[in-house]
């Protein structure tokens, strides 16, 4: 079992920028156009890795470290969760709480780096996503307490055993709820539309993209593959609590687990195909709503 972790642990580093991949794929196809290779991020990555870093005068090492930082709280993250069913690499009782620590703490080392620039334009870009931070985190632990209340723990690979492959039935209401609410959290955590434009050069209308203008070589490598491992993270909770577990052996249920992850990236294209970018003051009743629906589905369980 302890082999079949980290297996998994390495999928996520393998096959992370691919979901990327697939989303810019798929916007290319509802688009009609040819679009950019399905690879194109692997190549993007390993051209910034050859070039070198060039750093403002303004700037200290917490501009250095931001990025570095930020790559080690996700990787870090992903070793506690757990995919198809097998358990995490590290799992403990409690483990779920250091999963969105972790995830606040990449947050907070991306933006310290924004704020160190010295820059008004990085500052505000910060300013927005420590703003909306403060609805997401809350309605991703309401969603995820609603496996601690199903399963009687703190520890995300006893959790994640839930669904099984009857649990649809009996809890499909409480189970499409957390869902949508994960999903909406993976649109808002991983800056897509709506809530945001990865793609965006509109000042007014940026939010992480601005806070990443000033990196640039390894740097922005690091952000870029960090960002990549954050949407197979938060994929991997969406597709835990989509896909049924225990169809009969360890190699099925993996298997769903993967095809399920591209199904989510598909999902996310979709979405940015058929969706305008919301205002800035829509925002935050979209995370509310995300935090509405995990708080329904924790007050259905609980009658």
């Amino acid at each position: 079992m302890r082999a079949l972790s980290a297996v998994n642990l390495l999928l996520a580093l393998g096959l992370s920028p691919l979901l990327l991949g697939i989303i810019n794929r798929t916007k290319a196809v509802i688009s009609g156009r040819s679009g950019r290779p399905l690879l194109q991020v692997y190549f993007d990555l390993a051209k910034l890795l050859g070039k070198g870093a060039v750093y403002s005068r303004t700037t200290t090492w917490v501009f250095k470290a931001g990025p570095i930082v930020g790559l080690a709280a996700v990787l870090a993250a992903l070793a506690v969760l757990p995919l198809g069913g097998v358990p995490a690499l590290v799992a403990f009782p409690g483990d779920v709480f250091v999963l969105v620590a972790f995830l606040g703490l990449a947050r907070f080392a991306l933006i310290c780096g924004a704020l160190d620039t010295g820059s008004s334009f990085e500052g505000m870009g910060a300013s927005r996503e420590a703003a909306f931070s403060a609805l997401a985190e809350p309605a991703l632990l309401l969603a995820l307490l609603v496996f601690v209340s199903r399963t009687g723990t703190y520890s995300l690979s006893r959790m994640y055993v839930w669904p099984g492959a009857g649990d649809w039935l009996a809890s499909g209401p409480v189970l499409i709820l957390v869902v949508i609410a994960l999903f909406i959290l993976l649109l808002s955590e991983n800056s897509r539309i709506p809530v945001d434009d990865p793609n965006t050069h509109l000042e007014l209308t940026m939010i992480h993209e601005v806070m990443v203008l000033d990196h640039g070589g390894p740097d922005l490598a690091f952000i870029l593959y960090a960002a990549a491992l954050k949407l197979w993270l938060f994929s991997a909770l969406v597709v835990g609590a989509a896909v049924p577990t225990g169809l009969g052996s360890p190699l099925l249920d993996e298997l769903a687990m993967l095809a399920g992850m591209g199904m989510c990236a598909v999902a996310v294209g979709l979405v940015e195909s058929t969706m305008a970018r919301l205002r800035l003051p829509r925002v935050p009743q979209l995370l509310t709503a995300a935090g509405a629906f995990a708080a329904l589905a924790l007050a259905i369980l609980g009658r």
